[in-house]
């Protein structure tokens, strides 16, 4: 039995996700699989953070004489136990995990504080126009009664 070290599809339309595999050479691309060696996910937006690799089984399969396919080769090359790349993997993967701790600031409380601060004016608004309407009721009160008096005597 050939062995292959390629890549199985996995996720969904127009979202992929690969595993990368120990196969037999003549299963099919998503078959069976004799193990899971790392991922690969081309949609992650740090490049460097896109494959993850068990390099110790990596470094076994080939030893026993597995042949990996020419995208997984590539990956090896960079990601592998001597990559070119992991440096900078490090590096995108902290930026990573990062993004995830961060939090932003809401931005809708901002508008929330403006009109908070816009109630209480609308509130003082009636507040002041009811006051001369109390003085003027106040004022047409006393004025009924004097003439309620004038016209009983």
């Amino acid at each position: 039995m050939t062995v292959r070290i390629r890549m199985k599809k996995m996720g969904r339309t127009h979202r992929p996700y690969y595993r990368v595999c120990a196969m037999d050479k003549r299963s099919p691309r998503d078959g069976r699989v004799i193990e899971e060696l790392g991922t690969y996910d081309p949609m992650c937006p740090e490049t460097d953070a896109r494959v993850t690799l068990k390099t110790d089984r990596i470094e076994y399969w080939i030893g026993v004489g597995a042949q990996p396919s020419d995208k997984v080769a590539t990956l090896i090359k960079k990601y592998g136990k001597d990559g070119t790349h992991l440096d900078a993997q490090k590096e995108a993967i902290e930026r990573l995990s990062k993004r995830k701790q961060y939090t932003p600031v809401a931005e809708p409380a901002k508008p929330a504080k403006k009109k908070k601060e816009e109630e209480p004016k609308a509130e003082a608004k009636p507040a002041a126009d009811e006051a001369p309407a109390e003085q003027a009721a106040a004022e047409e009160a006393p004025a009924a009664e004097a003439t309620s008096e004038e016209s009983s005597s």
